[in-house]
């Protein structure tokens, strides 16, 4: 395609997203259900093609070098197919946000005021490899009562084709236009470009995929992006820590798993511990094949850590390599943790309510937490049901973004033919 003809196809799936949104925010929470489920029907009878087209993806993903890492994201297994089916089920089993009302009270000139919740509008998501997120943002979206356009990467064109002529049976099913969720069919990169330049057809961006493509789209988008771009975390153990929930902390939260947002990336631990702590974290961590690098205070203690330098402290790794800091006090880490910190999930180990209660108040992420791992951030483990990304932003929404986050609220007043006096 030329420029103008992928800008004359974006502007189409943009009017069309746009008119089908007006159906899909006044659909019963039935109907959409009936989607929902129509649709994990859809992909289960279609098992064998939706792989067939898959191994199309992953035979082009090594003939043009990605790497396994990659090709592990993109592949579509039995038991991923299983998972996108069950995720269909359990979004539609969830509570439907629209048209909630909260706050209804009479006021003195007699009119009642309140608010009731609504969908945004048209949603773009433009993402990378994983053609699961194609099932998980389209369910999300439609429940909430949103039309999306799904902009997903070259290397899972033929996997995203295949799923969404499932989406489309499941549209069909229930009653709703296929419009309802559009899968861009072009690789070409302009698509990108035109969607996130379209206010009056897209109301908002979600990028999901490496830091270079969020910092694209945050730059270069003229609709509002919920997002993050780094999952810097720490964890904090305090001189007043039960040890032995510290350690299965501190090792769960980098050892869980390495590619992730919600990994913790810097230990800091107060320096009245740090002599009996951080030898039994080596050993633990090391057994795991982690690098260990730290402050001057971290290696005369653990000697074999490599020198830790200011770069380490601003790098979000997603690999097996942790930042270590021996902290004079509470104080200090937050101190770190505030220079450092992308606001993603910070966690204190102690057993002190005060210092807990502190940094609750105190720490400027978007999930804080007390005697627990980072890996809990997680739309699913905070019982969302699923999340659409993370958002460390302060508006519209912050922390794991489920099916509220997707919406919004108007006012809403009643009234019998009351009149401003």
């Amino acid at each position: 395609m030329s420029a103008d003809q992928v800008l004359d196809y974006m502007t189409g799936l943009g009017r069309e997203a746009r008119a089908a949104s007006r159906v899909i925010a006044r659909a019963t929470t039935a109907v959409k259900n009936k989607a929902l489920l129509a649709t994990a029907d859809a992909i289960e009878a279609a098992a064998d093609s939706l792989i067939a087209a898959n191994a199309l993806d992953l035979q082009a993903g090594r003939d043009n070098g990605l790497d396994e890492a990659m090709i592990d994201r993109l592949a579509i297994t039995p038991s991923g197919l299983q998972n996108m089916v069950e995720g269909l089920r359990q979004v539609a089993a969830l509570p439907d946000p629209i048209g909630a009302v909260r706050d209804m009270k009479y006021l003195p000139s007699g009119i009642q005021v309140g608010r009731m919740r609504v969908p945004l509008g048209v949603i773009g998501i433009i993402y990378e490899s994983r053609p699961n997120v194609t099932v998980e943002a389209a369910s999300l979206c439609l429940k909430s009562g949103n039309a999306c356009i799904l902009r997903g990467g070259s290397e899972s064109i033929h996997s995203n084709r295949a799923i969404a002529e499932c989406l489309r049976q499941g549209l069909e099913a229930a009653g709703l236009p296929q419009q309802v969720v559009q899968v861009v069919e072009t690789t070409d990169r302009a698509a990108v470009g035109a969607l996130i330049s379209m206010p009056e057809y897209v109301d908002v961006i979600v990028p999901r995929g490496g830091k270079g493509l969020i910092e694209r789209i945050s730059r270069d988008a003229r609709v509002p992006v919920i997002k993050h771009l780094d999952g810097i975390c720490h964890v904090y153990v305090d001189d007043r820590a039960d040890l032995g929930k510290a350690e299965a902390i501190a090792l769960n939260a980098k050892t869980h798993r390495y590619g992730v947002c919600n990994a913790m990336e810097t230990l800091l631990v107060h320096e009245a511990v740090a002599g009996e702590f951080l030898p039994r974290m080596a050993a633990l961590y090391t057994a795991k094949g982690v690098e260990l690098r730290g402050c001057e205070r971290t290696r005369a203690i653990l000697p074999e850590a490599i020198a830790a330098t200011e770069l380490d402290w601003e790098t979000e790794y997603l690999a097996p390599i942790l930042s270590i800091r021996v902290v004079a006090d509470m104080d200090e880490a937050m101190d770190h943790i505030s220079r450092y910190s992308s606001q993603h999930t910070e966690s204190i180990v102690t057993e002190d309510f005060t210092r807990a209660r502190r940094f609750l108040a105190e720490v400027d992420s978007s999930s804080v937490m007390v005697n627990a791992s980072t890996r809990f951030a997680d739309g699913f483990e905070y019982g969302l049901g699923a999340e659409i990304g993370i958002s460390t932003d302060k508006l519209h929404a912050r922390g794991p973004v489920g099916l509220e986050g997707l919406t919004s609220e108007k006012y809403i007043v009643l009234g019998d033919g009351h009149i401003r006096q």
